[in-house]
């Protein structure tokens, strides 16, 4: 295996929305791709409980599922947390952003440090660094009711768990014969699928009946069962010797890279766009990828060996998953909160609600793979993009008299069209690479996965707080309610930018109508905007998929 082929799996906060899930189940279609291109005879598997090919998969699935579950229940728990921790819009994204960043960073460096040392090792570790930082992120809510302490938490949940997706790919292709490997991949993938989807009905739960905490919770006692399965059943991968280097610089300047452009995206509206400090966040972000383009050009063993993107095809596949990533991640982040703040919903019905989407996501994969294997890729990705931006357009006419039944339509659209872009992207991304690079692409794969999500949430979220500074002065005037000093101000926008009302039992009920008025009003103007910019990127895809051709066939075997 060499370096980077163990990244080809999806992160695990994918679906988070937000951040991290739906990316799980395409990056196991990804990883058929990229194992089958690589795996040529994989060894026969010993009699007994360790190796079995079974129980290993039943292993490693119970390790990624925690982390699958993860993502959703977070996405329904985010409005809680907020309420509990008085965070703002851009705490709140941290949440998510945080743990994103972390994936995103770590997936292509786990896989090369499973290469060297064994990915049973890092597979266990993860799990088991994993519980201890959801525990840490609901201790933080518990005691310290922290929000810094619970996005510091995050991003070290994230590290660990980037351990855990590439590397329980590397023992499944360990252990599964070659002619089994991808019904295995099939059942694997199906079983994050499936728990993506009950991650939404599972917080909603935890959410209203326990507390948010109880989300991160859960994580302890479902990592305690992976752990003794896996130490019982999983057998260790040797090690390679083609893993002896890593690229610190190019790692140290790509988390410069991703760190100084979120940053910048997420504070813009609280530093001013043209202040000092956000042009110096954006020009750290463009100094760090450009060093970062010139170091990988240059050093033996890259990162990311740039002659991937001479592919034009593999570049729009790249493209297409960073649109996918973006737009799914905007839609599940903002929808909690017009669900339940603007709404009045329950975690559980607002979980329900969000079904359509999840559930889309899974029923439509399969039938997407159908149509690619007939029509080939370009088709499929063209109207499945362009079905996403009409979804994101109707999401953008939601007004505050709207029927909770519209979003159920517009979300269900909304997975169906993405829904042939999760698997038509990723074979365009590995089945237009070099044999060699098969790996690396999907990594590559992942990676854009993550780091849409997460520039998603900040570019949306950045043209929520720009409506909202722009509205809700003159609204509030307008109203003829009192008038606020900058500091009232501040704490009003705070409160829109997730759809809650300002309002106390002391208020009186004429102005606390009015107030509830003027905010959700505005939170809505925002949130649409945002959905409009979400519709435009999804039209763009649309564009650039004409760009993408079907992969092609590796080693003898035809790509997915």
């Amino acid at each position: 295996m060499n370096q980077t082929e163990a990244a080809a799996a999806g992160g695990p906060g994918q679906f988070s929305a937000a951040a991290g899930g739906p990316g799980q189940f395409s990056a196991a279609v990804a990883k058929t791709s990229t194992t089958v291109a690589s795996t040529g005879t994989a060894r026969k598997p010993k009699r007994g409980m360790r190796g079995n090919p079974a129980l290993t998969l039943i292993a490693v699935a119970l390790g990624v599922m925690m982390v699958g579950i993860d993502g959703t229940i977070v996405a329904v728990a985010n409005p809680a947390i907020q309420s509990h921790l008085h965070a703002s819009l851009a705490g709140i994204q941290w949440v998510t952003n945080g743990y994103l960043l972390a994936l995103a960073v770590m997936l292509i460096t786990i896989g090369k440090i499973g290469d060297r040392f064994g990915h049973k090792k890092v597979f266990l570790t993860g799990i088991v660094g994993f519980a201890a930082t959801s525990a840490a992120v609901g201790l933080s809510g518990d005691i310290a009711s922290s929000i810094g302490l619970v996005i510091a938490f995050r991003v070290a949940q994230g590290a660990f768990g980037a351990m855990l997706q590439p590397t329980a790919l590397a023992l499944l292709r360990k252990n599964f014969p070659a002619e089994r490997l991808n019904a295995a991949l099939g059942i694997w993938g199906a079983v994050i699928g499936a728990s993506t989807a009950a991650g939404p009905i599972v917080g909603g739960l935890l959410v209203q009946h326990v507390n948010w905490e109880a989300c991160f919770y859960i994580n302890v006692p479902v990592a305690a069962i992976a752990l003794l399965v896996g130490l019982v059943v999983l057998r260790e991968t040797d090690p390679s010797p083609a893993a002896k280097s890593f690229d610190i610089p190019g790692i140290a300047l790509l988390t410069v890279f991703l760190f100084a452009l979120v940053w910048a995206l997420i504070k813009g509206a609280d530093y001013g766009w043209g202040s000092t400090r956000e042009i110096a966040f954006f020009a750290a972000a463009a100094a760090a990828l450009v060093l970062f383009i010139v170091r990988e050009s240059r050093t033996k063993e890259p990162l990311l060996p740039l002659r991937l993107f001479r592919s034009v095809p593999l570049s729009a596949g790249v493209v297409l998953v960073l649109a996918l990533m973006f737009a799914l991640f905007g839609a599940m982040f903002f929808m909690t909160f017009f669900l339940e703040n603007v709404h009045g919903l329950g975690p559980v019905a607002a979980g329900v609600r969000l079904l359509p989407l999840t559930g889309m996501l899974i029923v439509g994969s399969p039938l997407s793979g159908t149509l690619i294997s007939k029509f080939g890729a370009r088709i499929p990705l063209v109207a499945g993009m362009l079905l996403a931006a009409v979804a994101l357009f109707g999401l953008s006419r939601l007004s505050l008299t709207s029927s909770l039944s519209d979003t159920i339509g517009w979300f269900a659209l909304l997975g169906l069209g993405l829904s042939p872009v999760m698997v038509g992207a990723t074979d365009v991304i590995v089945g237009n690479a070099s044999v060699e690079l098969a790996g690396v692409a999907g990594g590559l794969q992942s990676t854009a996965m993550q780091v849409g999500g997460t520039i998603g949430t900040a570019v949306l979220g950045a043209t929520m707080s720009a409506k909202i500074d722009s509205l809700l002065p003159a609204r509030w005037a307008a109203a003829h309610l009192p008038a606020l000093d900058p500091a009232q101000l501040a704490q009003v926008k705070s409160a829109t930018s997730v759809g809650v009302a300002p309002v106390t039992a002391s208020t009186p009920p004429q102005v606390a109508g009015l107030i509830t008025n003027v905010t959700h009003t505005t939170f809505i103007s925002g949130m649409t905007a945002a959905f409009a910019v979400a519709a435009i990127v999804a039209l763009a895809g649309a564009v650039i998929a004409v760009a993408a051709k079907q992969g092609r066939a590796t080693d003898g075997t035809a790509v997915i």
